[in-house]
């Protein structure tokens, strides 16, 4: 992405090379706006917050720093609960697509068993009308020579039929029963994928709501002070990532998708993070890039673990425009780098869609959806 670039983008990604708004996701998530208000709660004052005395001080830079470091926890497990929900998610879809698949198999082998039947029967009846004799016997007691050796081939030709009817009944017995089993077997699966991202759904719910209580417990000018801390934490990380002199190194173009996703994750700056979306109104950071990605003709795995388990890895100083930055060792967030040393991703509750610095959080590595 050139750095003279005209719009909304080229002017965020200048400021960020700046290094003035680098410290927008914050060390874990944050991004530069202050935290509000919380909604519903009367605007406190910076010398007085509900149960204190007009007199109380606000809390000192020790006891925020704190704060942020137990919101930062919250946050991070409530992003690994958000890609294990997730997780669970697709294998649900999958595993509901494979039931169905086999639902029709079986209706499919059934219709077959029963046209079996019915020629079995046909050939039962045939018999019976024949006076009960198989076609050999009846054969053999003819008087004609003639129909005998031409009767002969029938013969063979019938025996062979009724083998291979017989044959393809089994087969065909033992393949529902195997759809049966297979689907049950899916039916496992997906209960048990259930529970999971039942379990999943309430860890994120319990660590949300936690955050969101120690938040609305500061007062006003605590909270915005919080926010300052944030933005000196990312921005310190940031720098000292700039400082190693890595983006000296990182001169790679986009490719023609890469810049298609690019330019679709950009679109969406703006829009609120809200765990397990896809868009088009939230998301939330794996949602973010796969269909960023998916917009550009490339589908990619849907979770930032997976992604970083399944897409190629190359290293940072390779990195190129539109490539997906894993971070944390948990593989537990995940942004798009856009150039010149920012990203654009979904933080975290809260949040919306932002514009960071590449190194304002702990980088575990560099992922390429599209080939060379």
């Amino acid at each position: 992405m050139g750095r003279g670039r005209s719009g909304v983008l080229a002017a965020s990604v200048a400021v960020v090379c700046a290094v003035t708004v680098l410290g927008a996701p914050g060390t874990a998530f944050a991004n530069a706006r202050p935290a509000p208000t919380p909604s519903g709660s009367p605007s406190v004052s910076p010398e007085s917050s509900p149960g204190d005395s007009p007199a109380a001080a606000p809390a000192p830079d020790k006891d925020l720093e704190a704060v942020r470091a137990k919101l930062d926890k919250l946050y991070h497990e409530a992003a690994v609960a958000t890609d294990a929900y997730n997780a669970a998610e697709e294998k649900s879809k999958k595993q509901s697509a494979e039931i169905v698949d086999l639902a029709r198999k079986i209706v499919k082998g059934q219709q077959k068993l029963d046209e079996l039947k019915d020629r079995a029967g046909a050939a039962a009846r045939e018999q019976y009308r024949t006076g009960g004799l198989p076609p050999g016997a009846q054969l053999m007691l003819s008087n004609d020579p003639q129909q005998f050796f031409d009767g002969a081939g029938r013969v063979l030709e019938g025996e062979r039929a009724t083998k291979g009817l017989i044959q393809e009944t089994a087969r065909t017995q033992q393949d529902l029963k195997q759809y049966a089993e297979d689907a049950a077997d899916r039916w496992q699966e997906l209960e048990a994928n259930r529970k999971a991202k039942a379990e999943a759904k309430k860890k994120i719910q319990q660590r949300i709501a936690a955050a969101e209580k120690l938040q609305s417990q500061l007062q006003q000018q605590q909270q915005q002070r919080l926010a300052q801390l944030e933005q000196e934490a990312a921005l310190k990380a940031q720098t000292a990532w700039l400082d190693t002199g890595v983006l000296k190194e990182i001169n790679g173009k986009a490719s023609e998708t890469g810049r298609k996703a690019v330019a679709y994750a950009t679109a969406q700056l703006g829009k609120p993070y809200e765990w397990g979306a896809e868009g088009p109104k939230t998301y939330d950071c794996s949602g973010l890039t796969s269909q960023a990605w998916a917009a550009a003709g490339r589908p990619i795995p849907r979770t930032s673990q997976e992604q970083w388990k399944q897409l190629r890895h190359v290293d940072i100083k390779d990195m190129r425009p539109g490539d997906l930055i894993i971070y944390f060792d948990d593989a537990s967030h995940v942004a798009m780098y856009v150039g010149d040393g920012a990203i654009v991703h979904a933080p975290r509750p809260g949040r919306t869609v932002t514009i960071a610095g590449a190194g304002s959080m702990p980088i575990l590595g560099v992922v390429r959806p599209d080939a060379d």
